[in-house]
Parts: C-alpha cells; sequence; structure tokens
C-alpha cells in the first residue's frame, strides 16, 4: 500500500524505523527481528489477539484464574525489592468501591516510574491468589482517563514487548496524511462494502468497539485477497511466452486402444483438456490434474507423454522419491511395452557410469520417456528437444524446481499431478497460475475402502485383525503421529512402538519401521522391502502419505488419529485399496469430544476426498493441506485461507475489477498493481514486470 497525500510523500515503506521517537539502533534490530524494518512494515504488523477492556469488573466480583479488567486508583507508589537470583519484585496496592487487589511485577526495573500513587488507572491480567488474598500478576494497564478500550497484543520478541510495539504503531498512524490513496477504487469499496484504507488502519491496531475491529478486518483480509488472486492470476496468463513445441495432432485414441483397461469419462475429459491446450494455445500448457488416490491420474499422464512422443518430442516425468520413481518407471515401461517408445529411469541412486550413459541417450535423442526424482534437474541432464514436463505431487516441489526442469527445453509444456483434494475455492488461489482439471469419478475395479473408528481399549481386536489380514498373504500399516520433545507420555513413538510389537504382539511376523529422522537411502530401503513383501507390517510415521504403491497392502491403521487433519488422514488411507482385495482404515482415539468425533467419523462416512476437504477447511484450517507454507505462495499478513466466505469475496471482486477495469496496468489500478509486486517480491516472484 502506497501511502500518498495527493501530491508527494514518501512511501512510509522508505522511512526506516529508526525514524520514529524511541527507536535507536538497538530497538531498529529487535524490530527487524519481527520483519519490521519500515514505519510502512509497522503499520502491517497486526495485532495478534486483542484485549477488550471495555467489560469492567469490580474487585469483589472477580474470580480466581479468569482474565479480567479493573478500573482501580494505586493506594500507594509501587514498592521494589530484591529476591533470590537479584531479580526484583514490585508490588502496589490498588481498591475501587468494592475492594482491594495487590498487583505484582517481576523484573520490570521501570514500572515504580510508570505508575503513580493516586492516580486510576484500568488494569488488565489474570486474578491469582497467595496468603495475603488476591493478586494481580503483570498486568497491562493505562490511564483511567483515556476511556476502556480494546487493546492490541502483537507478537513480541525478547527485549521487544507489545506496549513497545503498540507505542511505536501509535507513532506510525500519525504520520499517515489526512488523505491515503487506496489501492482498492472507491467504486469497488462501495459496492463491496469496504471501509477505507485509513479507517481500516486506525480500527485494525486500536478499534473503538468490536464492530470496527470487524470492519477493518473484513477490508484488510479481502484486499490482500484479491491482490493474491489478480497476482495470480496474472502469472498464469503472463508468465510464460510461446513454446517452441509444436504439436500438430492428438494421439489419445490410438493409446487408448492398446490399454488393458478403459479410461473413466473423467480421465478421458483430463486428457482432452491437455490435447486441447498443446493444440489450440500459442503459449505452453500449464496445467494441473488435480485427483482422489487412486483415480487414474498416472494413466492421464501417460496418455499425455504419448501424445508429446508421437509428434517428435521428449517427455520428462519427476517424482519426489526414488521408490516412487522406480513404482512409475515399471508402470510406464509395462504401458508402452508394445510401442516403439524407449522409457528410462534417471535416479540419484544410479551407479555414475548407468547415469552417464542415460545423459548421453538423453542428449542425444535415444530416450523418448525419461522417469526421475530431482537427478532430472541437475546441470549435467540435457535434453535434444523437451517437449513436455511431468510432476508428480505438486505440493512436494516448489516452483524453483518447476521452472528448472522446464528450462530443459524450449518453454515445454507442464503437467502438474496432485492427489491432494483441495476445494475448488481455494484451489482457484493456490494454484493461480495452473488451469485446472479435476478427475472426480474411480475407476469402477476401485474397492472403498471400509473406515472405522476404535479406542485404544480395542488394540487386542486390531492386532488379531491385522494378523488375520497378514495371515491371508496381506500387509498392513500402523502410522504413529510425529512426536515432539516434552509431549504426552501416551503418544509413543514409532521406534518405540514397533519394537514393543516386534518383541510382543508380533514377535513371529517380519516388521519394518520408516520415520523422517531416517537418512534418505535407509527409508528406501524399508519401504523397499515392504513394497518386495520382505516386510509384512510397518510401522511409521506420515512419511508414507506419499510414498509406495503396495497392492498387497490391505489395512492401514492410524495411532492417535485426532491429531492428523482430515486430509491428511485421507492421504494415509490412500495407501491400502491399491490392489483387488477389499481393504480397512482403523482410526485408533481415545479423545471423545463431539468435535473430535465428529470430524474423524466424517471420514468414516465417505471416501470423497473432495468432500472431506471442504469439511477439513471448515473445521481445521488449509495446514493440513500443504503441511508447510505452499512453496511459492506469497506469506499472508492477515489472510487466512481457511476462511472461505473472504476467499470467495476476493474471487468476486478480483472478477469484478478485471471486467469493469480490463487491464491491470490501467492507470487507475496502478496502487493495486503496486500492491501486488510487492506481496510476490515477499513469495520470491514478481509479477507484472
Amino acid at each position: 500500500m502506497f501511502l500518498t497525500t495527493g501530491t508527494y510523500m514518501a512511501s512510509l515503506y522508505k522511512m526506516p524505523i529508526s525514524n520514529l521517537n524511541g527507536i535507536g539502533a538497538k530497538r531498529a534490530e529487535l524490530f527487524a527481528k519481527l520483519g519490521i524494518n519500515s514505519v510502512g512494515s509497522l503499520l502491517n504488523f497486526y495485532p495478534r489477539a486483542y484485549e477488550d477492556w471495555s467489560t469492567v469488573e469490580k474487585i469483589s466480583d472477580l474470580q480466581y484464574g479468569s482474565m479480567s479488567c479493573i478500573k482501580a486508583v494505586l493506594a500507594t507508589p509501587i514498592s521494589d525489592s530484591r529476591i533470590s537470583g537479584g531479580r526484583i519484585i514490585s508490588k502496589g496496592m490498588v481498591y475501587d468501591d468494592s475492594g482491594s487487589l495487590q498487583i505484582v511485577f517481576f523484573n520490570n526495573r521501570y514500572i515504580s516510574s510508570m505508575l503513580k500513587g493516586g492516580e486510576e488507572y484500568f488494569f488488565y491480567g489474570r486474578i491469582t491468589t497467595d496468603s495475603y488474598g488476591a493478586q494481580m500478576i503483570a498486568p497491562t494497564f493505562s490511564l483511567a482517563s483515556e476511556g476502556a478500550k480494546i487493546h492490541p497484543v502483537y507478537r513480541q520478541t525478547a527485549g521487544l514487548v507489545s506496549k513497545t510495539i503498540s507505542n511505536a504503531v501509535k507513532q506510525a498512524l500519525s504520520l499517515l496524511p489526512k488523505t491515503v490513496n487506496d489501492p482498492l477504487p472507491q467504486q469497488v469499496r462501495d459496492i463491496f462494502d469496504l471501509c477505507d484504507l485509513k479507517q481500516a488502519l486506525n480500527d485494525i491496531h486500536f478499534p473503538k468497539n468490536r464492530e470496527c475491529l470487524e470492519k477493518a478486518r473484513k477490508r484488510l483480509v479481502t484486499e490482500e485477497l484479491v491482490v493474491l488472486n489478480l497476482g495470480m492470476r496474472n502469472l498464469r496468463e503472463h508468465s510464460r511466452g510461446e513454446s517452441g513445441v509444436k504439436i500438430t495432432k492428438s494421439y489419445s485414441s490410438e493409446f487408448e486402444t492398446f490399454l488393458p483397461f478403459t479410461l473413466t469419462n473423467a480421465q478421458k475429459r483430463a486428457v482432452s483438456d491437455c490435447v486441447k491446450d498443446m493444440l489450440t494455445k500459442s503459449s505452453a500448457m500449464n496445467r494441473l490434474v488435480q485427483g482422489d488416490v487412486g483415480s487414474g491420474k498416472t494413466a492421464v499422464a501417460a496418455s499425455v507423454c504419448y501424445t508429446v512422443i508421437k509428434n517428435g518430442f521428449q517427455a520428462a516425468f519427476m517424482a519426489p522419491t526414488e521408490i516412487l520413481a522406480n513404482q512409475h518407471f515399471e508402470t510406464f515401461k509395462k504401458l508402452f511395452e508394445n510401442t516403439d517408445i524407449r522409457v528410462a529411469l534417471l535416479t540419484g541412486a544410479l551407479k555414475e557410469s548407468e547415469k552417464k550413459r542415460i545423459r548421453q541417450e538423453l542428449s542425444d535423442g535415444e530416450i523418448d520417456l525419461v522417469i526421475g526424482t530431482h537427478a532430472l534437474i541437475t546441470d549435467k541432464t540435457e535434453f535434444k528437444n523437451l517437449g513436455l514436463a511431468v510432476t508428480d505431487e505438486q505440493h512436494r516441489f516448489g516452483v524453483a524446481q518447476r521452472a528448472k526442469l522446464l528450462g530443459k527445453g524450449e518453454n515445454p509444456h507442464l503437467l502438474v499431478m496432485s492427489a491432494t483434494p483441495i476445494p475448488r475455492t481455494l484451489g482457484l488461489i493456490i494454484f493461480g497460475d495452473l488451469d485446472i482439471s479435476v478427475i472426480d469419478e474411480l475407476p469402477p475395479s476401485r474397492k472403498p475402502v471400509k473406515t472405522v473408528l476404535m479406542s485404544a481399549a480395542q488394540r487386542k481386536r486390531i492386532y488379531n485383525f491385522i494378523r488375520s489380514e497378514i495371515s491371508s498373504g496381506r500387509q498392513a500399516y500402523i502410522v504413529c503421529p510425529l512426536v515432539e520433545e516434552g509431549e504426552l507420555d501416551n503418544v509413543a513413538s514409532a521406534e518405540e512402538y514397533a519394537a514393543e510389537l516386534m518383541l510382543k504382539e508380533f514377535s513371529d511376523i517380519p516388521v519394518g519401521i520408516v520415520h523422517g529422522k531416517m537418512k534418505s537411502d535407509e527409508k528406501d530401503e524399508v519401504m523397499g522391502k515392504f513394497a518386495s513383501g520382505e516386510f509384512s507390517l510397518l510401522v511409521a510415521t506420515t512419511v508414507i502419505e506419499v510414498g509406495v504403491d503396495v497392492p498387497n497392502a490391505s489395512v492401514i491403521v492410524i495411532e492417535n488419529a485426532e491429531r492428523f487433519g482430515l486430509s491428511q488422514l485421507h492421504q494415509l488411507r490412500g495407501r491400502v485399496g491399491r490392489g483387488e482385495f477389499q481393504s480397512y482404515c482403523i482410526l485408533v482415539s481415545d479423545k471423545t469430544t463431539p468435535t473430535t468425533r465428529a470430524r474423524l467419523e466424517v471420514l468414516c462416512s465417505t471416501n470423497d476426498g473432495f468432500k472431506i476437504a471442504d469439511e477439513d477447511l471448515k473445521m481445521r484450517g488449509p495446514g493440513d493441506f500443504f503441511g508447510e507454507r505452499q512453496h511459492g505462495l506469497p506469506q499472508m499478513t492477515i489472510a487466512d485461507f481457511a476462511d472461505t466466505k473472504s476467499l470467495e469475496l476476493s474471487q468476486k471482486i478480483a472478477d469484478y475489477i478485471l471486467f469493469t477495469y480490463k487491464d491491470i496496468r490501467c492507470d487507475e489500478l496502478r496502487l493495486l498493481r503496486a500492491e501486488i509486486d510487492r506481496l510476490f517480491e515477499r513469495g520470491g516472484q514478481n509479477t507484472l514486470n
């Protein structure tokens, strides 16, 4: 947001934070730790919470343990005394017309000069008690003459408390000109009932009441999502120029003739979308094929590869792990065994001489389709004429890695595959630089996985069921949640759990163990042994969420299921049900709160990943779709992807802006354009240059 008068004023983003009173070099360093370097970035550092001081309680009515606000007079000046370790404890007595209360501060050497005896203040804090009666520990406070307000609480760092940040924000707000030019045009604000920027900034930091806070929040959240929305759309339209790969004929029908099965209508639609992009557009295809586990995305990718190769170009398929690359290689080799297409595998695990040979054949054009891992994007790997890049499991590859693979050719076509179902509204923003095809139909041969919720007390029954499946020749997974240091003792780590099973319940059955702290080659070795049937039971953390394809696995038990998001549980469930046998998912949880039970029962009631994703977004938020922050997506300061109403509103506003103003580069949108550039520079991309 560029904050200017009608004539000229330097952007507050260019004004160092040290320009504010009371912020010297040392304090500026503390602000920098919070990502605040300029006055403008301080204004965008929104409160993480608010303390509502508008409800004032009488001292006689206070409840122990509650967070309360009182209006009271400091009876005498604050007195300091030293306690063990050289620490300072400061105490004072306050009173109102109903009673008195002690206030206590620790290691605050300035507090005695900040509070004056005989003055009336608002005090806000937690009520506790000791042998002398009620007390309030380290309360926040302000003069009663300032009035009861909603007070902001900011994210802090050592040496920089919320009150200091609050005082700096007050100064920053006072620097705003009388009229702040607004990135959202007046016409847009009027139609969609959004307050102006200056009011929003004042009210998000120091709201007069809850209504003002909600209006400010709506305005700032909506603006941020509109900026993201427009920026991602712009990426899709302008980030990739004309392709050097000219596809003149579709070979989709020919490919289908040598398949041992019939493609579903949804698969055919996805193939058609891809081929149409390549045949009719001058720009390169940039498409995401999104489908649930088992929906047949690999067959879609194979069909598109076939068309590109038959038009005289090479194709590359990049998988996130060595095991997946090996499995895809076997799948593609089988699919193309009755054709003249030459398929190769390139991974880091190959011998150096083998890698060198494959790279030479790729460079010479002797290999038509290469399946690989990150080995495909090293500088040593060159293609003769790469026409199509396919990446599997979008959320495992960053924008930079995608770009590196695309850089191996003359703006080749891109096909991204994801088995993480994402609600459409969210998908349009997150994958705004990609066109989207959805495979919303499973092949008729796939049997739905039966899912049940059980308690830990039923574990003996669960183990007996696993044993019966293994004795029938099947295999099973047991998944434990990641355990952080200091967590509850009743949550077992995968290693401890596996050791116990090996010694007790399944001492006669080969058990494997895999978790995130193992080295990649160790994980691959264990998963490889499970895939080949050497292990009948695999105990794992969520590293198997995207992993081996073992058609023989028919049971997955997920311990402490309440600790996972629904989307993640659905992904884990997708490890079974890949073969001809009926498969089962057993969720184990002793958390019986109505909310937890409702969440887990969603999974028991449906195998539809998109329905589950919608529920997950409503109940838990978007974190489970991505784990860590989505690669390449700019960091939001106030917007929340779980807020579907705001997502939908931002979508409508973005549509309206593009319809009304036609071009994002028009003069009326220059401030909005500047915001898009600023947001995407934060995320490591530049969309409009």
